[in-house]
């Protein structure tokens, strides 16, 4: 992840009084134009394009009457409880986990690490003493995070330790010092490549501490591989098998890797996989199997079928980027273009995923992303990337580029940064009228 220089010529922060309130009455004026322009546009989540979606739209012609395996099983029966074998390995490679120990599943990641959650409360994991609802059980939140992660720890009552976010992962002073300090700790989130929404790429010398430091047996790692293939360069992050390295640790146990094809193909028709050691694997099929029957075989085939294997899914995955990257390109020109001559925020330029992630001046994030709603933009909640929707600064917003057409989102965009120069000359003001007296 690199982030934008910011160098501006004045920036907000350093005008006098007087010329600070002529740059807000000109913010206003451009934002009365803004609003009056009825605007309609979403930036709020990270969806595919409907150009994006348009590349799998073969799946809905697959598999035809085709409907066996490679071991000539018919797939329209229930059984096969750990997914179809030729769709693990084709992510097994991506994932580095080995086929035998990754299942694949329904269609949404979410759902599994939710049920994960849901079985470990209820039964405990192994290595455990007891199941988690037994006691007051706590996860590490690195921030900024994934909304949808804190909701299911805030759902059941597990209580959300942030923990900062560097470019190369969470801040490991800070995670081992929780951890000697808190023995309800039970879990961590980790989004270890483009993560979302900074883009931060985790380094194998923190994923090997991760995998490491001192914690209770039954301490696991949440480790949501979403955007493992979501490339948006050439540079690619090199692969890190946080199992093995768990494993060369003595802590086999430790990781759960998650994984899904919803940015992929289609979202609400993909499938979702989960990886760990053998152990949790035996753990996992054994709580499922009072669940399920087994998951939904054709589609899996149809994934076969399309993506072939490791290299059609990696060239199926440069179609994405094709249609990516500008989106993401015209975000670091217009901010660079707009904000960056105020100082009116930082961003970040992630290589590869589907967010960025922009501190605004502290304050003013909140009253920016109200503006640019009450103008027709809606943006994710201000605070949204933090346990509990708070941001203690209340600086972050996040940026999600990838759902409207490009010429859309230039727009969204652009709108945006006048509602962000409106709030953060407001918020200026206001503070200097406090201090003024």
């Amino acid at each position: 992840m690199t982030t934008a220089p910011v160098s501006p010529a004045v920036p907000l922060t350093d005008l006098d009084t007087d010329s600070l309130r002529a740059a807000n009455a000109r913010f206003q004026a451009a934002y009365d134009a803004l609003a009056a322009q009825g605007l309609k546009l979403d930036l709020t989540r990270g969806k595919p394009s409907a150009d994006q979606l348009d590349l799998s739209n073969e799946l809905l012609r697959l598999p035809g009457d085709e409907y066996r395996d490679a071991a000539g099983t018919d797939l329209r029966n229930y059984g096969g409880a750990l997914g179809l074998p030729e769709l693990r390995a084709i992510f097994a490679d991506a994932l580095l986990v080995p086929p035998a120990q990754l299942l694949a599943l329904g269609n949404a990641s979410l759902t599994v690490m939710h049920d994960v959650i849901v079985q470990a409360i209820l039964h405990g994991v192994p290595g455990g003493e007891r199941p988690w609802g037994a006691r007051t059980v706590s996860f590490l939140a690195p921030v900024p995070g994934y909304d949808r992660h804190f909701s299911i720890c805030e759902r059941y009552g597990i209580r959300l330790i942030p923990v900062p976010l560097n470019d190369d992962g969470p801040d490991i002073p800070t995670v081992r010092a929780l951890l000697e300090a808190d023995d309800s700790i039970v879990g961590m989130w980790c989004v270890p490549v483009y993560s979302n929404p900074s883009g931060a790429v985790y380094s194998k010398e923190v994923v090997r501490e991760l995998v490491s430091l001192p914690a209770a047996p039954d301490f696991r790692l949440f480790w949501d591989n979403a955007y493992v293939v979501h490339h948006l360069t050439d540079e690619r992050p090199t692969p890190i098998d946080v199992l093995g390295l768990a494993a060369e640790a003595g802590n086999p146990d430790r990781p759960l890797v998650f994984a899904s094809t919803s940015k992929v193909t289609f979202p609400g028709a993909g499938v979702a996989f989960v990886g760990g050691s053998q152990a949790n694997i035996d753990w996992l099929v054994r709580n499922m199997a009072v669940q399920s029957i087994g998951p939904d075989k054709i589609n899996q085939l149809r994934h076969v079928r399309l993506l072939q294997d490791a290299d059609g899914l990696a060239a199926h995955m440069e179609k994405h980027r094709a249609i990516l990257e500008p989106k993401f390109q015209a975000v670091s020109e217009i901010f660079e273009n707009r904000l960056a001559p105020h100082g009116g925020g930082r961003w970040t330029a992630p290589l590869g995923g589907y967010f960025v992630s922009l501190d605004v001046l502290d304050g003013a994030a909140e009253r920016a992303v109200q503006l640019a709603a009450a103008a027709g933009i809606a943006v994710t909640p201000a605070g949204a990337t933090f346990p509990y929707g708070d941001d203690p600064r209340d600086a972050n917003i996040r940026i999600a580029p990838t759902f409207p057409r490009l010429d859309e989102l230039r727009t969204a965009l652009d709108g945006l940064c006048t509602a962000i120069l409106l709030a953060e000359s407001e918020t200026l003001l206001a503070q200097r009228g406090d201090s003024e007296g």
